[in-house]
């Protein structure tokens, strides 16, 4: 799915999960660091080289707020503001993790989009990086508005989808990049998603099947659409692969679209599909794993190289003449390498190296000077601090499926450097959302430093119908929502007692959004496994669908809610109907604006396990949607957080100090079980 009145109520002593103070480690813990350094917000987010090479392009916050720069790429430290946003700021990311902004052909301006405090209806804004000049190019309020493609022949032309006749149907427009003119390309009644070419044309339609799996449509020229590839059940986890990794492309001469693959195989593979007869041809496959990114030349769009992921992330090069560049990329910093960009020349490069002990570094890369240049770091309040490293373990189910998740220790816990504690810790278990277009991976997180920091080991966890594995590791997730799904973390929390990482009885869930789902699902289905929980903007209610949910794929995935025996699935796997067992704390974050999963999914679990009178804290934040988006409501919760940790765990936590200062929360329930909170809420 893809991350309060001041009312308090008298919580009845049901047990809080607490079992008396955590034993003195045998060697000294390193200083409690402050919430606002180890979760500041990045100082630089998201670079891109602007085609002709000459600008670099990033993220940055101004008065707290992230806002767009500019800088001449041999020049970082003359980097300017060309937007003066406030508030939220504008959102670096999709859902996905994908950067939002696009720099157009000209590497004139750049084209980004802007929702109101979290509601996911977007409008797309062009400004002018000379002159900072900005337009809301689609001004439609309440509309969501989808940038698809630049035009390459007229760089003053761009193809947007827009829903304003249907939500679910977007029309196809051409966008005039300075006037704001849309012209009508084609009217949309039945595809969910349709793909220009690189003029502008629609190629391809995406249509949802009356059995809940998509078929790939060519326009016939009359209006009309004819079959091009009919997708299997079991094989459409590569089609949504595909879109969340940006691995879409059409060939130059836009006669095949390039896409990932599973028929007949279980890992995917990169396909080539004749856009007329519908033919398939491989163009790159790994036998190890599936497919975890893709690069491609900027102008003819051919593939150069591959990533894969199992424990960590390896490029594999096709072309020969970018295999001389990832060897030496390897060579300029440690980590694994990511490219976030490249001029249309190829000559300037911007490269990510990701460490999972230090603050994510970036460079540029000079390709014919082979010179790379340290740009900065996104998060430099973060370099040199002692952190530990990610590590990785294999897991296999019962049912045969095998995955990787990772655990991570407090610095002072691991002595010998073994990659075991001294002795068993105090655990928080982080379930990513999703689950299929998110996955847990080695790479740098402050979130995890600072739960360890506070004296936690994390376990970092995949399960069923996380991305990577193989296509029936993630359609082995069908109707498994909260059965086998839940079953693999529970196997997972049992591997770290058993390897004496995790004490038991101190084990805590954390999560947001599918993973807010899982931990509702522990704390009330098997209320006496976990300590406690936090969940941030998590589905209680399967059968209530969420908005943004299609009922004909959904159905497949976690049930029909069409159907007797779908209710039935759907009711046994909904956390509400259970929350009456909890047993233990429960904080609960919810945007008010989510479009996602909309605030009466929290308010009604909430009210029942108030009902069966366990401790429950609810914080609500008026201006924000699915996750917390603003600085100072991102401190607020995990503020609140590690109080409510320290209190259900056992570990360190700082005084809420000035924690909630600019904050918009409202506590709704519970004020009184965080200690402090109710004089930190008065402060503010």
């Amino acid at each position: 799915m893809k991350a309060v009145g001041f009312a308090s109520i008298a919580l009845l002593a049901r047990g809080t999960g607490c079992s008396g103070p955590i034993p003195a480690p045998t060697s000294a813990p390193v200083r409690l660091l402050p919430l606002q350094t180890l979760l500041a917000p990045a100082t630089n987010l998201a670079p891109a080289i602007s085609p002709d090479g000459r600008w670099i392009s990033f993220l940055r916050p101004v008065d707290g707020a992230m806002n767009l720069f500019v800088a001449p790429a041999e020049s970082i430290g003359a980097a300017r503001p060309i937007t003066n946003r406030r508030g939220r700021g504008l959102q670096p990311f999709d859902v996905s993790g994908n950067v939002l902004y696009r720099w157009t052909h000209d590497s004139r301006r750049i084209v980004f989009p802007q929702d109101n405090n979290g509601d996911e209806k977007w409008n797309l804004h062009v400004v002018d990086i000379a002159t900072g000049n900005e337009r809301n190019l689609t001004p439609l309020p309440g509309v969501e508005v989808t940038f698809l493609a630049f035009s390459e022949s007229d760089p003053n032309q761009a193809a947007v989808a827009v829903k304003d006749r249907s939500p679910y149907f977007p029309d196809l427009y051409r966008l005039d990049l300075t006037t704001g003119d849309r012209t009508l390309i084609l009217r949309n009644d039945k595809m969910v998603a349709v793909l220009p070419d690189h003029e502008l044309r629609p190629r391809v339609g995406i249509a949802i099947a009356a059995d809940g799996t998509l078929d790939l449509y060519r326009p016939t020229g009359d209006s009309g659409w004819a079959m091009l590839w009919d997708i299997g059940p079991d094989d459409v986890a590569a089609l949504n692969a595909t879109s969340y990794q940006r691995a879409w492309e059409f060939d130059r001469e836009n006669r095949h679209l390039i896409m990932y693959d599973t028929e007949g195989r279980d890992l995917t593979a990169l396909v080539t599909v004749d856009l007329e007869s519908g033919r398939r041809a491989v163009i790159a496959e790994n036998p190890e794993s599936d497919l975890a990114g893709v690069l491609y030349h900027p102008t003819t769009h051919q593939l150069q190289a591959y990533a894969t992921m199992w424990t960590r992330t390896i490029w594999h090069p096709l072309d020969p003449s970018v295999g001389s560049d990832f060897a030496r990329l390897a060579k300029v910093a440690d980590g694994d390498v990511k490219v976030l960009g490249r001029s249309d020349d190829l000559t300037r490069w911007i490269v990510e190296y990701t460490l999972s002990d230090a603050p994510i570094a970036y460079y540029l890369y000079e390709r014919t000077t082979g010179r790379t240049t340290r740009l900065f770091t996104g998060t430099p309040a973060l370099e040199g601090l002692k952190l530990s490293k990610l590590h990785p373990f294999e897991i296999r189910t019962p049912d045969g499926l095998r995955f990787v998740s990772y655990y991570l220790l407090p610095p002072w816990s691991d002595p010998d450097g073994d990659g075991r504690p001294d002795r068993p810790q105090p655990t928080v278990v982080l379930v990513h959302g999703g689950p299929s277009d998110e996955r847990a991976q080695w790479a740098y997180g402050p979130f995890v430093h600072w739960l360890a920091n506070r004296g936690y080991a994390i376990l970092y966890v995949n399960y069923r119908g996380s991305p990577g594995f193989g296509k029936r590791f993630i359609n082995a997730q069908n109707l498994e929502w909260g059965g086998r799904m839940h079953a693999d973390v529970l196997q997972q929390v049992d591997w770290a007692i058993e390897k004496g990482i995790a004490a038991p009885g101190r084990v805590a869930l954390i999560g947001g959004s599918y993973g807010g789902y899982e931990t509702l699902v522990g704390m009330t289905m098997t209320p006496d496994r976990f300590a406690c929980g936090v969940d941030l903007v998590g589905p209680s209610n399967l059968e209530r669908f969420m908005p943004h949910w299609n009922v004909d794929r959904m159905s497949k995935v976690v049930g029909d809610p069409r159907t007797a025996e779908g209710r039935a699935l759907l009711r046994s796997r909904s956390p509400i109907n259970f929350a009456a067992q909890t047993r233990h704390p429960v904080l609960i974050g919810q945007g008010a604006n989510d479009a996602r999963v909309p605030k009466y999914q929290s308010d009604t679990v909430v009210a029942a396990m108030q009902g069966a009178g366990v401790p429950v804290i609810y914080a609500v934040y008026p201006d924000e949607g699915h996750g917390l988006l603003r600085p100072a409501n991102s401190f607020s919760f995990w503020a609140m957080g590690e109080q409510f940790l320290a209190r259900c765990l056992g570990g360190r936590a700082a005084p809420f100090g000035d924690a909630l200062a600019g904050s918009s929360v409202r506590i709704e329930a519970g004020a009184d079980y965080i200690p402090g909170l109710t004089e930190a809420l008065k402060a503010r």
